[in-house]
């Protein structure tokens, strides 16, 4: 009797540890009054330089209020179900109503809506400026003085479904050969034939910084295929009001306009030729130190 009281009381001594042992460890905090969590993973989809540069601005402007910032990069399906689980904190570079329209209806009841900060999106078909066309409906016509190619970005992106799926069959561009690996793969050739003066046509977007870099011109899209207009939103987890009330609160109250983001946007890609992003950002801080602080009021 004494020996199985002993070996009761031990088992519950070994389970009160593990008990003890599983127990969650509290978030570390912010402080300073700022009860958010101190660490915040900012999720970039890959090639999507507006959302890289919103990202690292971000990131500085966070990481200077006592968080803790990590930016991770993957493709846009990663990072909605990194979302949804809440593997990721937050993402800045989703794009309503059309481009990101399919991961919405998937996730949209998993994730929450942080912010409306640019209204002035737009996906498009660029081509070089003093290309023999100006409307998407002389493509086909015209395939072979683009080597009978369209050059686009990712398989997984908005823009590739909207091109695959409506502006291809709308416009009977189906010989076409619609090329898609990354949009790093297209700014390459972007810039080949920039210097050789050939005629390219390329799926893009604004405000992408490649409009100040290259001579280019949107091609009309008389049909609508790639939609009107777009909005860039932050959306975060589910809880991240609850993890970030104070970071909520600074996020719903970004705006940041064409002249803004393209400027950022070529500070980091155009005017330097690098990855470390901090030093260079940091410097546009200073030089744009009344919006950046307007943020965080």
């Amino acid at each position: 009797m004494k020996n199985r009281s002993l070996s009761i009381i031990a088992l519950g001594a070994v389970g009160l540890l593990a008990f003890t042992g599983c127990a969650a460890t509290p978030a570390q905090t912010v402080g300073n009054g700022n009860s958010d969590n101190k660490d915040l993973t900012i999720a970039v989809f890959n090639g999507w330089d507006e959302g890289v540069a919103a990202s690292e601005l971000w990131k500085a402007i966070l990481d200077k209020q006592g968080y803790n910032v990590e930016l991770e990069y993957a493709d846009v399906a990663a990072v909605y179900a990194g979302l949804s689980t809440g593997d990721y904190d937050v993402n800045l570079d989703v794009w309503l109503p059309n481009t990101h329209a399919t991961y919405l209806k998937q996730y949209g009841d998993k994730i929450t809506e942080l912010a409306a900060w640019n209204t002035e999106a737009k996906n498009t078909i660029a081509v070089n400026a003093d290309a023999p066309i100006n409307s998407i409906a002389e493509l086909a016509a015209n395939a072979d003085l683009f080597g009978n190619k369209i050059v686009g970005i990712e398989p997984g992106a908005g823009l590739t479904e909207a091109v695959t799926n409506k502006t291809i069959p709308t416009y009977g561009l189906e010989n076409m050969d619609y090329q898609t690996s990354s949009t790093a793969a297209m700014l390459t050739e972007l810039t080949a034939a920039a210097k050789t003066g050939e005629n390219i046509a390329v799926t893009l977007w604004e405000p992408h910084w490649a409009y100040g870099s290259f001579d280019l011109k949107n091609l009309e899209d008389p049909e609508g295929t790639l939609g009107a207009t777009e909005t860039i939103h932050a959306y975060g987890k589910k809880d991240f009001g609850t993890d970030f009330p104070q970071a909520t609160k600074w996020l719903s109250g970004y705006k940041m306009d064409l002249d803004q983001l393209y400027s950022l946007e070529t500070a980091m890609f155009v005017d330097y030729d690098g990855q470390d992003y901090g030093p260079i950002v940091a410097k546009w801080i200073a030089d744009n130190q009344g919006y950046v602080d307007s943020l965080t009021k």
